[in-house]
């Protein structure tokens, strides 16, 4: 995949989560972003980062104390994690769930 190809997917994928967290009650679950980055901030404090790393080719998630790397797989068509191979998304979801203590799906 080369820079500009990178640039689209990392875009379309940040502008997914964004529309995805603009259905949370910001009492409960708020956002911001900024180029190249959404951050999610809950109401403990506690915050959350998706970010393009445009060196690397890849999109960065850090979920408290834990990180995960993701590249995309054009044959799948998602952002897939570099060590195990879960889906970027799959990931956000099971992680804000899990500290929401509901489920939901981006």
């Amino acid at each position: 995949m080369d820079d500009r190809e990178f640039q689209k997917r990392a875009d379309e994928c940040l502008q997914h989560v964004g529309r995805w967290l603009e259905g949370f009650d910001p009492d409960e679950l708020d956002y911001s972003t900024t180029d190249g980055v959404v951050t999610l901030s809950f109401a403990d404090g506690k915050r959350f980062v998706l970010n393009r790393q445009s060196a690397t080719r890849q999109m960065w998630l850090a979920a408290g104390a834990r990180a995960w790397h993701y590249r995309w797989d054009a044959e799948r068509g998602a952002w897939l994690d570099d060590k195990d191979g879960h889906e970027l998304l799959e990931r956000i979801g099971s992680t804000v769930s899990e500290k929401l203590g509901r489920s939901v799906r981006p």
